[in-house]
């Protein structure tokens, strides 16, 4: 697979990643613990796992071909615990 592939579609996992995250914690999490409501947590729980998995191996998958440094990678890894941090992967090191 070609560097351009690859990194469009971490792009894509990426700002997928970032919203979900959102999603979980601005309006699932709300839902369950104020409303009672728990069953978005589990449907955009179990996407938001499945994208965070997706984040951090594709990450780790670019490492070598985009030449990031120990500092950098552990920024981008680093970032996707972060609300909005995949936005800022996205923009700076992409």
């Amino acid at each position: 697979m070609s560097l351009e592939k690859q990194l469009r579609i971490f792009k894509w996992v990426s700002i997928l990643e970032g919203i979900s995250f959102l999603l979980l914690l601005f309006i699932a999490m709300p839902l369950k613990y104020i409303f009672e409501m728990p069953q978005m947590v589990q449907q955009v729980g179990m996407a938001h796992g499945v994208l965070f998995i997706a984040y951090v191996l594709g990450g780790l998958l670019l490492i070598k071909p985009m030449n990031w440094s120990l500092t950098q990678i552990g920024i981008i890894l680093g970032c996707s615990v972060l609300p909005f941090g995949p936005f800022y992967v996205e923009k700076k090191y992409l």
